[in-house]
């Protein structure tokens, strides 16, 4: 029932409903039981998606404490229970705990015999790795992100796709603190592994970081080279109108701009960038309140008074809206 109310979107209701069925199996297992694990953690997620920090804590704590209990400290699930609890920590503002949490989970899951899940291991590292970058801890960030490729390429082989996703991690890291040379050797291993199948439109993702860095290397032409076989790859595998179209369109035009394109080259891609924002974001979103201050200033550059005239009145009047909506 509590699940159904979750899913209907009835949160408060469905975590008065785990509070009893919790209440409930207590008195049968004097609180000490497995059978309670479920509803805590059901709880604890909807509490910390109601932004309830400090309930939740107490419910994935308690969860610990008792998979510590029945399994002992080095148990897979304690591991799990103690990511569970890093993300309210996280929330909380206690980013250091978080990542302490983390590390022991980690320990944890890497010896643990009831938990043998590549997935769920990467996923953790991965989460761990994002938690030291945003504590300003890049290096360490780096060294766990480069254990999971040291782990993928002894269990699985060198060249692996499953090794892209953290070369793509580590190269976005290294873009992070200004390596962009690192970081454009790290992605172009990545494609070398993607470009076994030219035809895949993911690789074009890790393309498009490649161009990205390209970019802030200087290196214009490259960017540009990289960028326009992007937008022929995804118009082929999504079509011309589509989000990620718009995307590699955007980035095409940041690079454009830098090497003095043709103004009404420039004007007419960023055009088509607007009507895929407009249809995929809606007319008033943020992305299309960026693209059209990109168009006041072509058209400004361009002598398009007319043109600039009307894009300048649309743009005020979507402030005005937006400045509405945060007021009320």
């Amino acid at each position: 029932m509590a699940q159904a109310l979750a899913f209907s979107r009835r949160v408060s209701e469905a975590i008065e409903t785990y509070k009893r069925v919790i209440k409930i199996l207590e008195v049968n297992s004097n609180g000490e039981g497995e059978e309670v694990i479920m509803p805590l953690c059901e709880m604890g997620n909807l509490l910390l998606k109601e932004g309830k920090t400090s309930e939740a804590e107490f419910a994935f704590s308690r969860v610990i404490d008792i998979f510590v209990r029945l399994y002992g400290e080095r148990d897979g699930r304690v591991g799990m229970a103690m990511c569970s609890l890093a993300q309210v920590k996280c929330a909380k503002g206690k980013v250091n705990e978080a990542i302490d949490l983390y590390k022991t989970a980690v320990e944890i899951l890497s010896v643990s015999m009831a938990l043998d899940d590549e997935v769920v291991m990467e996923k953790v590292r991965t989460e761990l790795a994002e938690l030291l970058h945003i504590a300003g801890r890049a290096e360490e960030g780096r060294a766990v992100v480069e254990e999971s490729l040291f782990l993928i390429e002894k269990a699985k082989g060198k060249g692996h796709p499953s090794m892209v996703p953290q070369l793509v991690n580590l190269a976005s890291s290294h873009s992070r603190s200004k390596n962009y040379g690192e970081s454009e050797r790290l992605l172009r291993l990545g494609l070398e592994i993607l470009v076994k199948d030219d035809d895949d439109p993911s690789v074009t993702f890790v393309m498009l970081d490649l161009a990205v860095n390209l970019y802030h290397l200087q290196r214009y032409e490259e960017a540009e080279e990289v960028t326009l076989k992007v937008v022929r790859m995804r118009e082929k595998a999504f079509g011309g109108e589509s989000a990620p179209v718009g995307e590699a369109l955007d980035c095409l035009v940041c690079i454009w701009r830098k090497v003095g394109k043709d103004g009404s080259e420039v004007l007419e891609v960023v055009r088509r960038v607007l009507r895929i924002e407009e249809k995929y974001f809606g007319s008033e979103s943020v992305e299309v309140m960026e693209t059209l201050k990109k168009m006041v200033f072509l058209a400004d550059k361009m002598g398009l008074k007319n043109e600039k005239f009307g894009l300048r009145r649309r743009l005020l009047m979507l402030a005005q809206k937006r400045r509405q909506a945060l007021s009320d």
